[in-house]
């Protein structure tokens, strides 16, 4: 029992911090410039926030919570995608904001209800957690690219 208990620690350790830098990167980006895509085809700050969002749907999923949107209808911020081809279907940066907000109250409540995550699940809850920090990271330099000052000192 002593390392199950450890395990939703890290998990809520990496799902809280995640969540305080990618809105420290996100904050004070108007959804035009949400919407540039560096280089002219690199993803925009857009997409990554809202894949992030897909993704932490799949997370809520694994963890037997519902989705905080309908991925068929946000499917352009799935994996895979060609974000350029479909940035016309991509919702207002506020709006994501909203449901990142959504998907962090969702994650937190869950997690603080947990004693321990199943021994089963544990290989994807890990990827999941990692795939978060790439993005995250990713937030910092589009930030950086888009003439804002850094937001993680």
């Amino acid at each position: 029992m002593g390392n199950q208990s450890n395990d939703i620690e890290i998990v809520k350790f990496q799902v809280f911090n995640n969540y305080k830098i990618i809105t420290m990167n996100i904050d004070g980006l108007t959804h035009e410039e949400s919407m540039i895509f560096p280089n002219g085809e690199a993803n925009c700050m857009n997409w990554v926030l809202g894949h992030l969002i897909y993704i932490r749907n799949a997370f809520l999923n694994l963890l037997g919570e519902e989705s905080v949107w309908d991925n068929e209808k946000f499917s352009c911020y799935n994996r895979g995608e060609i974000p350029l081809d479909r940035k016309d279907e991509f919702v207002n940066f506020e709006e994501l904001k909203n449901y990142l907000k959504q998907t962090q109250d969702k994650l937190e409540s869950k997690l603080n209800s947990l004693e321990s995550i199943d021994s089963k699940i544990i290989p994807d809850t890990a990827g999941l957690c990692l795939h978060e920090i790439y993005h995250s990271g990713q937030c910092g330099y589009l930030r950086r690219i888009l003439g804002k000052e850094g937001a993680v000192k």
